[in-house]
């Protein structure tokens, strides 16, 4: 990288001249250490971007040719909302977040993934971008393009609503392994209602990012590996981690490849 710019995001570290002439997308993943594996295992040409507040992200080149960065949004919706301000403001037009989640619904097993329509926003981060009754859609041909991506794969998918929550255990319900038993009564039961919703999977940055992408002027789409059956368990399958996240960067990569070869 080269001399600090006056346009050098506080965040995120680096700022608009960092990056290769047309980069355009983004694939974000709460993990850095996910956004490293995307850019190391998956991409061409990889390479260290910035290392700042734990926010590390990294250059590649899609099959294409094409350069994408890989993001890192942190935990949550409050600190994604940040990370995702500051990637447009470098010029980023489509965001792609890559990540982990737990099925509601019987039918979405683990090692499966969950690609956005659109999310139930129960956050405090979305309600500062939009108002709740304004709708947490993900970008309608972004999605198509996921959901393609993962049929020509051949990855078991699911396309459909997620819950976006701003707290693991509470808002997911979780009380057998939470230091804290006691649910407030808004919570007890959120499993089965969202269930009868026909609502897929937890997750804690998709509802926002939606707002954000319909507010900022973005393309915004998500696809999450399963990796917990909250039917069964709390606890996440670790031994199945691996396989359900490889899933989803593979969906991610070959749809950020062809979203930018048909623009």
């Amino acid at each position: 990288m080269g001399d600090v710019t006056a346009d050098r995001q506080y965040h995120i570290g680096f700022a608009a001249a960092d990056l290769p002439e047309g980069t355009t997308i983004a694939l974000l993943s709460g993990d850095p250490g996910r956004s490293e594996l995307i850019a190391t295992e998956h991409l061409d040409q990889p390479r260290e971007l910035a290392r700042n507040r734990g926010l590390d992200s990294f250059l590649g080149r899609l099959p294409g040719g094409a350069p994408v960065v890989c993001a890192t949004s942190g935990m949550g919706a409050p600190s994604m909302s940040i990370v995702v301000n500051e990637l447009v403001l470098t010029g980023i037009t489509t965001i792609i977040r890559v990540g982990t989640a737990g099925s509601i619904q019987d039918h979405v097993k683990v090692g499966s993934v969950v690609i956005a329509l659109g999310a139930l926003a129960n956050q405090g981060a979305a309600d500062d971008i939009a108002p709740q009754q304004y709708p947490a859609a993900a970008d309608p041909f972004l999605t198509v393009a996921l959901a393609t991506a993962a049929a020509d794969l051949g990855v078991d998918h699911h396309v459909g609503v997620m819950a976006s929550t701003d707290t693991f255990f509470e808002g997911q319900e979780r009380s057998a392994s939470s230091a804290n038993p006691h649910l407030l009564r808004r919570l007890r039961g959120s499993i089965d209602e969202y269930r009868e919703l026909g609502i897929l999977n937890f997750e804690m940055e998709a509802g926002t990012l939606f707002k954000m992408g319909l507010v900022y002027g973005f393309h915004a789409g998500c696809v999450c590996g399963i990796i917990a059956a909250r039917g069964e368990s709390e606890q996440p399958v670790v031994e199945e981690k691996d396989a359900a996240v490889d899933r989803a960067i593979r969906v991610a990569v070959a749809t950020a490849d062809s979203w930018l070869s048909s623009a």
